[in-house]
């Protein structure tokens, strides 16, 4: 069977008048349909880099990236991209911000305007789809850009720093949620992210990625008995120091 996603022997470098900057280096990795992959590593070792490649903004300058076994360029995968900030239009509705895509796409219509009317109600949002986004919390934001990501039904999910911009509190809750509804739909999901507790307690495996230019230093399996089956139940587990420990001493590694 072959993987969602096949990344072999990527390689990118910035060029400017100044010189060549290595961004990543002889990337190899696979995912396969359903999985949650974390990648984690210094600042600077090309982890927002990869995601672009991911979705085909930018070219490798050596090796190749496939979905379903056909290279990204040639693909019709649908790719959906959360980034930072969630991006919601004040001029709009929530109901007017999570249709955003099918409306670009012209894809609005009454299968789709359903569709949208149950995820604002499975995930809490229904009775605020005539407000507009200064009106919600930061982690209602954030569930209605998921929506308007998810709308699209695209086939892989790169998620680069999500929860960042959120305090503390707020991010843990919000990491629950998200990745709860994630895996709900049985999406394949890519997170970047530089906390280290929020990769372990959301990921099925972690790409550690070593300093520029980005190497594969590990793909570490994280597996949490069956009853830790939430990222906030994960971080009471036992397993979890003992993981946190361990990818800790990989980042250290030189």
């Amino acid at each position: 069977m072959k993987p969602k996603l096949e990344v072999c022997g990527v390689s990118y470098s910035y060029h400017t008048l100044e010189g060549e900057t290595p961004a990543l280096s002889h990337i190899s990795f696979t995912v396969p349909s359903g999985e949650f992959l974390a990648v984690i590593g210094p600042s600077g070792c090309g982890k927002s880099t990869l995601l672009s490649l991911l979705c085909g903004l930018l070219k490798p300058e050596k090796g190749n990236i496939s979905m379903d076994g056909i290279p990204i360029g040639q693909s019709h995968a649908g790719i959906g991209y959360m980034l930072q900030k969630d991006h919601l239009f004040e001029w709009r509705t929530i109901y007017g911000n999570v249709a955003l895509g099918l409306e670009i796409q012209k894809k609005l219509n009454d299968d789709t305007r359903r569709g949208l009317r149950e995820m604002l109600e499975a995930y809490g949002l229904n009775g605020f789809a005539s407000a507009r986004p200064s009106e919600l919390s930061g982690g209602m934001r954030q569930r209605a850009a998921l929506i308007r990501t998810l709308a699209l039904k695209p086939d892989l999910l790169l998620l680069d720093e999500p929860f960042s911009a959120l305090d503390y509190q707020t991010r843990l809750s919000v990491c629950d949620d998200i990745s709860s509804i994630i895996r709900s739909t049985g999406k394949t999901a890519i997170l970047i992210t530089h906390d280290l507790s929020e990769a372990i307690s959301v990921a099925d495996r972690i790409l550690i990625l070593s300093c520029r230019p980005g190497k594969i230093k590990a793909l570490l399996p994280i597996h949490f008995p069956p009853e830790y089956d939430s990222p906030l139940k994960r971080r009471n587990a036992g397993e979890f120091s003992a993981y946190f420990n361990r990818v800790w001493e990989l980042l250290q590694e030189h």
